[in-house]
């Protein structure tokens, strides 16, 4: 019931607040692995600066409570995972062509994530590597600023900085142009982002309208079952109540937000009312059940 509640309250959100333009597929960018060695150095400088304003930040959000070094390990495992908000610093970052060297250039808005983004993240995974745990335990013991840690991380632990990058060669191809997404699209990946790993809500992703409306089954019941219940129920039915709020969505203006609680609470009264409906039947049929293997016991009885 849970996985179906946070389903209908993802998508609902996302086909209300985000064009049909943004919920079509976008094509996955890969990793050029063959520029990383022109940024690595620039991506763990910036690497540096992020574990040090977020664990700062985190400092702050729970004080006057101490930060655990727990908290900070998580920090330093997700800040180059491009699934976690941690690495969101990456979607700000441009790869721009200067000459015969690439240079990291940090916008104000996030940008979509193609091969650039790609390619960031994995510099970022070469320089971390499997320093995360030691980098985290240097961020919890040691009293630091954003220089020792460049230092420690840059310099000591990956290497990184310790050798000029070579040149780009000519030949290389450009890169894609830094294209920013809508506030709303960059609000509504934070959200899901946010949401993943929660109980109830696995492997959350974007739907069209056009997707949701022609969804007719949700846990995979036989049609007739669901026109059964329809006709029980009327305008109660937990597709066509969806549908109705999807479709109302089109014309109505307002706050969105007020229009999605309304819907999640319809929908938890009807979600108990189809819990009820099948918690009734199985009682019947229990009760048929014994009454049929009771008068079979009387009949065998008799005979003897």
């Amino acid at each position: 019931m849970k996985g179906v509640f946070w389903f209908l309250f993802v998508s609902v959100v996302i086909a209300s607040s985000i064009p049909l333009s943004h919920c079509s597929k976008k094509p996955v960018g890969i990793a050029r692995k063959e520029d990383i060695p022109y940024i690595k150095c620039q991506v763990c400088e910036i690497l540096a600066k992020q574990l040090y304003q977020q664990v700062q930040s985190k400092k702050a959000e729970i004080s006057p409570k101490k930060i655990s070094e727990y908290q900070i390990i998580e920090i330093a495992e997700n800040v180059c995972n491009l699934k976690k908000v941690e690495a969101d610093w990456i979607l700000r970052i441009d790869i721009v062509e200067k000459e015969d060297r690439l240079e990291l250039v940090e916008h104000d808005s996030e940008g979509q994530c193609n091969s650039e983004c790609k390619t960031i993240e994995r510099a970022c995974q070469d320089v971390m590597g499997y320093s995360d745990t030691d980098v985290a335990e240097y961020l919890y013991k040691s009293k630091h600023d954003i220089d020792s840690l460049f230092n420690y991380l840059c310099k000591d632990l990956s290497k990184s900085c310790n050798t000029k990058p070579p040149p780009v060669p000519k030949d290389r191809t450009p890169g894609e142009p830094f294209v920013a997404k809508s506030s709303k699209e960059a609000e509504m990946e934070k959200l899901l982002k946010s949401m993943e790993g929660m109980p109830g809500a696995p492997g959350m992703k974007m739907y069209s309208r056009d997707d949701l409306m022609n969804m007719k089954n949700f846990g995979g019941e036989n049609e007739d079952d669901d026109e059964d219940e329809e006709d029980d129920e009327g305008d109660a039915g937990f597709p066509s109540k969806l549908g109705k709020v999807l479709r109302s969505k089109e014309n109505e203006k307002g706050d969105w937000k007020q229009k999605i609680r309304k819907g999640i609470v319809d929908t938890s009264t009807t979600l108990k009312k189809h819990a009820t409906k099948v918690s009734n039947r199985i009682q019947r049929w229990w009760k048929g059940k014994k009454t049929t293997s009771s008068k079979s016991s009387k009949s065998s009885k008799s005979e003897l």
